[in-house]
């Protein structure tokens, strides 16, 4: 009887588009390709074949880094951002802050207070103003 393994978790399975490759192969193979086959053709003439070879295979490599490498799921160009995030994009110091929600409470306290005296004050200063007009 054939015995077929299954992963267990799907999350991780690709979708394949093509001859058995992912879109994001695909793509990068097919730059490789766009990009390393011209530089053989142009320096074979001028070099030799060997070095010409070993031109485009130096030029291909990085499309096929970018094509296969994948690291806990993250792909290379979002493990050098995270790494550029590290290095450069954040402060190398970062002062652990809280909020106190007291400080919140204790402002709004004090801008009802003050509010509650001006309220008291015009309702005082217009009852002697009525006082005033009546007689």
């Amino acid at each position: 009887m054939a015995y077929v393994s299954v992963p267990k978790d799907l999350n991780a399975v690709k979708t394949k588009v093509m001859f058995n490759l992912t879109k994001r192969q695909l793509v990068c193979f097919s730059l490789a390709g766009v990009v390393g086959l011209p530089i053989f053709f142009i320096l074979k003439g001028s070099v030799g074949s060997s070095i010409a070879v070993l031109a485009m295979m130096t030029v291909m490599l990085p499309f096929f880094f970018l094509a296969m490498y994948e690291k806990h799921g993250q792909t290379p160009e979002v493990i050098l951002r995270q790494m550029y995030m590290v290095k450069k994009g954040r402060p190398k110091e970062r002062p652990y802050k809280t909020q106190n929600a007291y400080e919140y409470l204790e402002k709004q306290y004090n801008l009802n207070k003050e509010v509650t005296q001006i309220v008291k004050r015009h309702t005082q200063a217009g009852s002697k103003a009525h006082k005033s007009r009546k007689s």
